[in-house]
C-alpha cells in the first residue's frame, strides 16, 4: 500500500477529529458543566459564595469559547488556565479540552499532549471525558507511537457500539495495517464503513481504505461487540 496515501489518511484523521470533536461534544461538555453543578446544589447550599463563584466561571468559560469562535485569542489561554484550576471539575476539565484545543491552533503540540493525557489519566473525571481525551491523545501522538501500542491503547474503544468506535477503529485498522495485518485491519474498516452512527467523512474514509486492501465492503460480516 502507497506510503502516500496512509499519510493523507492519516492528516485527514487529524483534521476530521478536530473539526468534529467540539461539534460533537461542545455542548456536551458544557451539559457536563452544569450537571456537575447542578448535582453538587444538594450539599452546597450552605456554601453559597462558592455557587456563585462556579457560575461565574461557567460564565467565564462561555465568553472563552466566544472569543476562540471570534479568533480573539491573544488573552484566552491565560483565562482557561485560571479556570483549570477550578474547584468544579466540570469547569477544570472543560477549561483544559478548550486549552488543549487552543495549543494544538497555536502548533503547541507538547502543551497539548500533555494536558489530553493528564484527562486522560484523571481516575475522577467521567469515562466520556477520559475516553475523549485518550482519543486526541493518541491522534496526537499517532506518528510516534509503535503500532502495538496504539492497538493496546484503543482496544476498549475500538469496538462496535462504543461512543469512539470511528475514530478508535481507524487509528487502530491503520495501526494494524504497518504490523501487516491486513485482514483484520480491512475487517475493522468494513465494520466502521457500515456504522450509521459514525460521521458520513469517516465512514466513507474507512470504505476506501477498505477497498485500497482489496476488501469487498459488501461481503465482509461486520465486527460484532465483544
Amino acid at each position: 500500500m502507497s506510503e502516500t496515501f496512509l499519510r493523507e489518511v492519516d492528516e485527514n484523521l487529524r483534521r476530521d477529529q478536530l473539526r468534529d470533536f467540539f461539534k460533537r461534544y461542545g455542548n456536551w461538555l458544557i451539559a457536563g458543566v452544569i450537571l456537575f453543578l447542578g448535582l453538587s446544589g444538594g450539599f452546597i447550599w450552605w456554601k453559597q459564595h462558592e455557587v456563585e463563584r462556579s457560575a461565574t466561571q461557567v460564565e467565564q468559560l462561555a465568553e472563552a469559547f466566544k472569543d476562540i469562535g471570534a479568533g480573539t485569542t491573544a488573552q484566552v489561554p491565560a483565562r482557561l488556565d485560571a479556570l483549570s484550576k477550578s474547584g468544579s471539575k466540570g469547569v477544570s476539565a472543560t477549561a483544559q479540552f478548550a486549552r488543549a484545543a487552543l495549543a494544538i491552533q497555536q502548533n503547541d503540540v507538547k502543551l497539548a499532549t500533555n494536558i489530553y493525557g493528564s484527562l486522560a489519566q484523571d481516575s475522577s473525571l467521567p469515562a466520556a471525558f477520559r475516553d475523549a481525551a485518550l482519543i486526541r491523545q493518541t491522534a496526537i501522538q499517532f506518528d510516534q507511537l509503535p503500532p502495538a501500542e496504539v492497538i493496546a491503547r484503543l482496544q476498549p474503544l475500538a469496538k462496535p457500539g462504543e461512543p469512539w468506535f470511528g475514530s478508535a477503529g481507524e487509528m487502530s485498522a491503520i495501526a494494524m495495517i504497518k504490523q501487516g495485518r491486513k485482514q483484520e485491519a480491512g475487517q475493522m474498516l468494513v465494520a466502521i464503513a457500515r456504522d450509521q452512527g459514525v460521521p458520513d467523512a469517516l465512514r466513507g474514509r474507512a470504505g476506501q481504505l477498505a477497498a485500497s486492501l482489496g476488501v469487498d465492503v459488501g461481503s465482509v460480516v461486520q465486527l460484532q461487540a465483544q
